[in-house]
C-alpha cells in the first residue's frame, strides 16, 4: 500500500520529527520516564554538530523537543546511547585514533532539560577511536565496543574490543575485564586471522549484550570474526564458548546478535555498509541455539526484492533490530522482530517458525534526501509496542503503529 508517499503493509505513522533540523540519527534510542511522568526519548546522532536530543514523546502522535546538546567539534560523534532509570550513558567515537574525547559520557538526567555529566571514562589513546556502541541494561555495568590507550592491534580497522564497566560508583567507572578476538592484538601468540577478500571491515566489535535471563553470557556481534558467545560469569576471565563466521562467501560486518532464550534461537544482523547494493547480501540470520558451543544457521528474514531499492539510493539491507532491552519501557518479544533495513525502512518478521519465518509489516517513508536517499538506521519499540525509528542522514524521527 502506498499511504502519503510511504509505502506501508500494517503499520501507520503517528508522528514525524525532523529533530529540528538534526535529523541524522546514530544508533542509540532509549525512553526514560521522568519524575514528572513524562516518557523521554533519547537519540543519538551518527555525526556532529549535535551530541544527543531528547524528545518528549508522551503523546507519540505530538513529538516535542526538550533538549539538544553538542559537541566539542566535529571530529567526534555519539553513536551510542542507552539509560536505566535517570543515568545516560553515551559514547563517543573520533573519525580517527589520538583524538578526544574518546570514551564513555555518564549523565544524571533526573531533570531532562539540565542533564548533569557526572564522570567520563577515557578510553582514548594513540590506537583508539573511543567508543562504537554500548549496552547498559541492569543500572550496574556497561558493555562496551571499544578502543584503549593499552591496546594496539596488529590492523587499525581491528580496533575496537569487549570492555566490561563497572558503574557501582557512576561518578569512578572502573573496568571490570575484557576480551578481544585472539590474533588480532599485537603481542598475541595466536595466528592472525585472515582478512576477507571480498569485503575487508575488519575483526572487531560492533555490539556486546548481556541479559539476566543469562547474565554468564555475552553475545557478541565481531563484524568480520562473526557471532562470537562468551562465558562470563567471571567479568574478569571472559571464555569464548563458540564462534560462529560465515564469511567468506558472505560479505562481512555481523553486527547484533539477539538471543530469544525460551526457544534456543539466535537473531543476527549483518548491516550493509555500501550503498547501491555494492555489498549485497546483508541478510538477518535466524541461528539455532540449542548447543550454544555449535550454533548453526536454518533461515534467513525474508528480504524484498533488491531491484525495488538498489538504486534508490543509500544502503540496502540489515541493520540494527529492536534488541528486547530489558528495562521496562521496552517491549519484549520472543516471535517478532522488527528491524531497521536502511532504504527498504522498518521491517517486522514473525519467526514462530523459525524455519520459515514471514514478513509481516514494513513502512517504507518518502526519501528525505535527493542525494543520500531514505536510510533508516535504528528501531526501538515500547512497552505499548509504538516503534521508534530514526534516518541516518537527515530523515529524523518516525513514530510508528504496528496492525498485527
Amino acid at each position: 500500500m502506498v499511504l502519503d508517499g510511504a509505502r506501508t503493509k500494517n503499520m501507520r505513522l503517528l508522528a514525524h520529527h525532523d529533530l529540528d533540523g538534526y535529523g541524522n540519527g546514530g544508533e542509540g534510542l532509549a525512553i526514560q520516564t521522568s519524575a514528572d511522568g513524562r516518557r523521554i526519548l533519547y537519540i543519538a546522532h551518527e555525526r556532529a554538530p549535535k551530541d544527543f536530543t531528547s524528545v518528549d514523546v508522551t503523546d507519540p502522535q505530538n513529538p516535542q523537543t526538550v533538549l539538544q546538546t553538542d559537541l566539542p567539534h566535529a571530529e567526534v560523534r555519539s553513536n551510542s546511547l542507552a539509560l536505566v532509570g535517570d543515568l545516560l550513558l553515551v559514547a563517543y567515537q573520533t573519525v580517527r585514533p589520538g583524538l578526544s574525547p574518546a570514551g564513555m559520557g555518564v549523565y544524571d538526567i533526573k531533570d531532562p532539560e539540565h542533564p548533569k555529566q557526572i564522570s567520563f571514562f577515557d578510553t582514548s589513546g594513540p590506537y583508539s577511536r573511543g567508543v562504537h556502541c554500548l549496552w547498559f541494561v541492569d543500572g550496574r555495568y556497561a558493555h562496551l565496543s571499544t578502543g584503549a590507550s593499552d591496546f594496539q592491534s596488529h590492523d587499525q580497522k581491528d580496533d575496537q574490543f569487549y570492555m566490561i564497566v563497572d558503574l557501582k560508583d557512576p561518578a569512578n567507572p572502573k573496568e571490570a575485564g575484557r576480551w578481544w578476538l585472539p590474533g588480532t592484538r599485537v603481542g598475541d601468540i595466536e595466528p592472525r586471522p585472515e582478512r576477507h577478500t571480498v569485503l575487508d571491515t575488519g575483526f572487531r566489535l560492533h555490539n556486546a549484550n548481556v541479559y539476566p535471563e543469562r547474565p554468564d553470557r555475552a553475545y557478541l556481534g565481531y563484524i568480520d570474526g562473526g557471532v562470537v558467545l562468551l562465558d562470563v560469569a567471571d567479568y574478569a576471565n571472559p571464555k569464548m564458548i563458540s564462534r560462529l563466521d560465515y564469511h567468506p562467501p558472505m560479505p562481512g560486518f555481523t553486527h547484533t546478535v539477539l538471543p530469544l532464550f525460551s526457544r534456543d534461537i539466535l537473531i543476527v544482523t549483518d548491516e550493509a555498509v555500501r550503498v547501491d547494493c555494492e555489498d549485497w547480501p546483508k541478510l538477518t540470520w535466524v541461528l539455532d541455539a540449542s548447543h550454544e558451543s555449535n550454533p548453526i544457521i536454518v533461515s534467513t528474514l525474508p528480504m524484498p526484492n533488491k531491484e525495488d531499492f538498489c538504486k534508490n539510493g543509500g544502503r540496502f539491507g540489515a541493520h540494527n533490530i529492536h534488541e528486547n532491552q530489558p528495562v521496562p519501557t521496552s517491549w519484549i518479544s520472543e516471535t517478532i522482530i522488527v528491524g531497521a533495513y536502511f532504504n527498504a525502512g522498518v521491517r517486522v518478521h514473525d519467526v514462530t517458525d523459525p524455519f520459515r519465518p514471514e514478513e509481516v509489516a514494513f513502512y517504507v517513508p518518502p526519501s528525505p534526501s535527493e542525494e543520500h536517499g531514505l536510510n533508516i538506521n535504528d528501531v526501538y519499540v515500547d512497552e505499548n509496542r509504538i516503534v521508534y525509528a530514526i534516518d541516518r542522514w537527515s530523515g529524523g524521527l518516525y513514530i510508528l503503529e504496528m496492525d498485527i
